[in-house]
């Protein structure tokens, strides 16, 4: 039987640290084409401190303007809060809302101004809001294989939090390598604990990864039976707060190819994907 990938497009990841500042129409029309392409989702925005994240100021703006007559893509955006959360459940094209919860507390903080604990209840209020207007929670764990900071890391801290959050209800929990200092091996190694403990959980990952090693850490997810993949056109973006230029997303369109050629069920509007590629060059250069 095809299994099928299920692909998460993050321009909003590939704009929020670009420094010069993308113009809200200019936005609106490369999600436009993003959502023709055949992504199952597209992390499109955040509803955070425009202090922290400039880049992200409009996505209010931008979010009412986008078309989803004609895809069957669903939209996520990313929240730091309650106060961004309960902005995000305004917007009934918003599907999920995804948190970024940090197995780091150097990172949570940088990240979200809280410690993990003040986190975690953040998570619960959250979590509220959603199922009180039917949107979906997506939790990012952030650092998840590993830090730059020296924090206490291991596999067990994961698994921690992850039994935290099935235990509050939620359902899509993606791991994040956030700076990209995974190695394939703890990848394979970490979704191969993660994954057969949480059978009703989607379990997926957020890797990022130089233009060099990025092939062995999806290899290595995809051995473990990880099926939920985030990427970025042309591979741009990371988080500002974790000060790495070097590291960048998962190139979007490198993935595509890796996985049909290993006759895994990626379903891609290939013409509209060429198009969103050349407008996604002219807009990051």
């Amino acid at each position: 039987m095809l299994q099928s990938i299920k692909l998460v497009e993050c321009p909003r990841d590939a704009m929020q640290g670009w420094k010069k500042f993308i113009p809200t129409q200019t936005k609106i029309a490369y999600l436009n084409s993003l959502l023709q392409v055949g992504f199952d989702t597209l992390d499109c925005g955040s509803f955070v401190s425009s202090k922290a994240i400039p880049q992200m100021a409009d996505t209010a703006q931008v979010i009412s303007q986008v078309s989803l007559e004609k895809t069957s893509t669903k939209l996520l955006c990313i929240v730091a809060n309650e106060r961004g959360a309960a902005e995000a459940m305004l917007y009934s094209q918003i599907s999920f809302v995804g948190f970024p919860f940090s197995v780091s507390p150097t990172f949570q903080m940088r990240n979200t101004n809280s410690s993990i604990e003040e986190s975690f209840e953040r998570v619960q209020k959250i979590q509220a809001l959603c199922l009180q207007h039917n949107k979906i929670l997506v939790i990012y764990i952030s650092m998840g294989f590993g830090n730059p900071y020296g924090d206490k890391y291991d596999t067990q801290l994961v698994l921690k939090w992850v039994e935290k959050m099935v235990e509050m209800g939620i359902t899509i929990i993606s791991i994040a390598d956030t700076v990209g200092v995974a190695t394939p091996l703890q990848v394979e190694q970490l979704m191969s604990n993660v994954i057969p403990a949480y059978p009703q959980t989607e379990i997926g990952v957020h890797l990022h990864s130089t233009p060099t090693n990025w092939q062995e850490k999806i290899e290595a997810a995809l051995t473990a039976g990880c099926l939920r993949f985030d990427g970025a056109l042309k591979g741009i973006g990371g988080c500002p707060m974790a000060n790495d230029d070097l590291v960048g997303n998962m190139d979007t369109e490198l993935m595509i190819p890796y996985f049909k050629a290993r006759q895994k069920g990626v379903f891609i509007n290939e013409a509209a994907l060429a198009e969103a590629s050349a407008l996604a060059a002219k807009i990051f250069i």
